[in-house]
């Protein structure tokens, strides 16, 4: 007795991705609603199941569909925007400044479409993504009909979707509640990487995919910068320093991995972490080559993602599949390392199993989603064809195909493309919308790159700071009240210091470009003698976010560059309209206050004549955070014995102007 099935696709060579690695030279599959029901023989099949629709695939290989383990599929709109710099010049000089004038719902829609349909035609039927307003990113991937793992962005800066993490926290939650048990759509949530979040962000975030059973999508070990600064600063290197901030206790992908050694490879197998390898953008960016084959050894998930279109720059996984084989064997040296159906399964089986959705994709399999693509093996550059080795099929999509040879698409049971021609979008209208964007993008840098940031970020080593700054400034007749509470139990000092500090500050005719500060620290140690010199470039933002009691939350954009050259030099490159000189002694003491840390400076600004201040700052990404320090800030005052001394709220600069 025959069962009844919606599709019958025969006449096809089915390579299955299981397992076992089931090949059927004239295979058949019976496809029922969103799922496949049996895959076999084509005679097989045929007798044991009826349909309404027949599907001959003209012998052409029908396989699972590609999965793209990493990717920014909204950057398709930046695609080609600025290529050939270096990583720090390329980030913050460009993709950070156009994201955050130009990233909005509907810039995450239509470049999460145009991925989309890159993604069709190019026989990818499932990805993982990581972006901002991952809510429009998911809207327009279930318009499309394609299947993805979203992950809301979470980090320590200011976004173009949150002001502070803790926004970026609530807006994750929310978009896991709104998507889960979606038939496309697994929601998930992004710490975007260590040295992008705090250790309250990556806790936080892996707290809210275990409470949610959601996976986990970050990048680690990506460059050896990161690396080096991460055992520099917290003497270890990355996989275990996530591992200590309770990363691993949810499901989590990992993009990139590219210099990690083999007991961080451990770690990842026994946390059942996923890894997205990047070839093509690690190349690009020079970040190096990754030990895939050694993790695959050690049992590691590995697939392949194509990471986001303004760093690759295009979506194409074919061409992934191909680098990723050819990268494995010249890192080992060997030309049998990640044989072509070990590639394949990287991009298919052992990719959605990284994602955490090897249970829905990745395989033709009983049970599993209907996500399938047929490819076009008989046009010249496959040409001609040899079945002598089971092994030729996968060696023939490896090494020979194209991505253009893809002619179907189905996700879950439903026809996206047929006969090349997409079902689900419209290809020229978003084509069109895409070359709009580009245009006042172009207009935007064009009238930008010659700000002072865009500048400071070009001399190289830029870093930004703490989004919030609690400062207070409180003029004193006796520093030495001060000096003697410090010496109380009620403060830990962490350490003191004292200085002798130059600052030139660099004003220009826009305000909105901030003020750049040149500043010279001379150390000086207990016997008045300067032992060190440290010059550095400080551009400061001039918005703040607002008053808190007495004391004012600054919300200020600062960065920060290493000052190599002379005074003289920075006067010249930056052009400054106006410049104002301020000399001063500093005492300072970072200290642990009710456990909070904060800096307590003692000055004595000598030029102009300004006299005595006591001045408490701290920093932090949170607004949360901001907001108690603050309150803790007002008691210190007392503490320190200068509440009755006349609060500033302005820079030194701007009392001397």
């Amino acid at each position: 007795m025959t069962q009844t099935a919606d599709v019958l696709l025969i006449n096809a060579h089915i390579l299955t991705m299981d397992e076992e690695m089931r090949q059927y030279h004239s295979g058949a599959i019976a496809i029922r609603g969103d799922s496949i029901l049996a895959v076999g023989a084509q005679t097989e099949i045929l007798a044991a199941y009826t349909a309404t629709q027949t599907v001959d695939c003209g012998e052409k290989i029908l396989m699972p569909g590609l999965v793209n383990a990493h990717t920014h599929v909204p950057m398709t709109l930046l695609r080609g925007l600025a290529d050939d710099l270096r990583l720090d010049v390329w980030l913050m000089g460009y993709m950070m400044p156009v994201e955050r004038e130009f990233v909005s719902p509907d810039f995450c829609r239509l470049g999460s479409l145009l991925a989309c349909a890159e993604f069709i035609r190019s026989g990818v039927t499932s990805f993982a993504d990581m972006y901002y307003f991952e809510d429009d990113v998911a809207k327009a991937t279930a318009e499309a009909g394609l299947r993805g793992v979203c992950g809301q962005s979470v980090m320590k800066f200011p976004t173009p979707d949150a002001k502070s993490y803790e926004e970026s926290l609530a807006m994750a939650r929310e978009f896991i509640l709104r998507w889960k048990g979606h038939p496309l759509i697994v929601p998930s949530v992004s710490p975007h990487a260590p040295y992008t979040c705090t250790p309250e962000i990556l806790h936080a975030t892996a707290q809210l995919a275990v409470e949610f059973d959601v996976p986990l999508h970050t990048h680690l070990a990506e460059t050896v910068f990161e690396v080096e600064n991460m055992r520099n600063e917290n003497g270890m290197p990355v996989i275990p320093y996530v591992k200590k901030q309770g990363l691993f206790e949810a499901k989590v992908l990992a993009a990139h991995c590219v210099h990690i050694d083999e007991g961080e490879m451990r770690t990842l197998l026994h946390a059942g972490a996923g890894v997205a390898h990047n070839p093509s953008s690690n190349l690009k960016l020079a970040s190096g080559i990754a030990p895939v084959a050694k993790m695959l050894e050690a049992g590691l998930n590995v697939g392949i993602g194509t990471d986001g279109p303004a760093s690759n720059n295009d979506l194409d996984m074919f061409e992934e599949i191909r680098l990723a084989a050819f990268l494995a064997k010249t890192a080992a040296n060997d030309p049998t390392a990640v044989p072509a159906a070990q590639a394949l399964s990287m991009a298919t089986r052992i990719g959605a199993k990284a994602m955490h959705i090897g249970h829905l994709t990745g395989s033709l399999e009983p049970g599993k989603r209907a996500d399938l693509i047929l490819v076009d093996t008989s046009p010249l550059h496959n040409s001609p064809r040899f079945e002598r080795d089971p092994n030729n099929a996968y060696a023939q999509i490896v090494y020979a195909a194209k991505s253009t040879d893809v002619t179907d698409v189905m996700v879950n049971g439903k026809w996206l493309m047929r006969a090349r021609n997409l079902l689900t979008l419209n290809e020229a209208d978003l084509i069109q919308q895409a070359q709009s964007y580009a245009r006042h993008i172009d207009t935007f840098l064009m009238a930008r790159e010659q700000s002072v940031l865009s500048k400071l970020i070009a001399l190289g080593g830029s870093s930004e700071e703490e989004s919030y700054e609690v400062q207070i400034k409180v003029r004193l007749e006796n520093p030495e009240t001060a000096k003697i509470a410090l010496n109380s139990a009620q403060v830990e000092i962490l350490y003191q210091k004292h200085y002798r500090q130059y600052d030139n500050y660099f004003r220009f005719d826009d305000p909105a470009q901030g003020r750049l500060r040149y500043r010279e620290d001379d150390f000086i140690d207990e016997k008045g003698k300067v032992t060190s010199v440290r010059a550095r470039l400080t551009l400061i933002g001039e918005d703040r976010a607002g008053a808190l009691e007495q004391d004012v939350l600054l919300s200020r954009s600062r960065y920060l560059a290493p000052a190599t050259q002379t005074l003289r030099f920075y006067r010249e490159y930056f052009k400054p309209a106006s410049e104002i000189a301020v000399e001063k002694g500093r005492l300072r003491w970072h200290i642990r206050y009710q456990g909070e840390e904060f800096y307590i400076n003692l000055d004595t600004v000598e030029r102009p004549d300004l006299g005595n201040f006591l001045e408490i700052k701290s920093r932090t990404w949170s607004h949360t955070d901001a907001v108690r320090k603050a309150q803790l800030t007002t008691e210190l005052i007392k503490f320190l014995g200068a509440e009755n001394g006349e609060h500033i709220t302005r820079d030194y600069v701007e009392i001397r102007s």
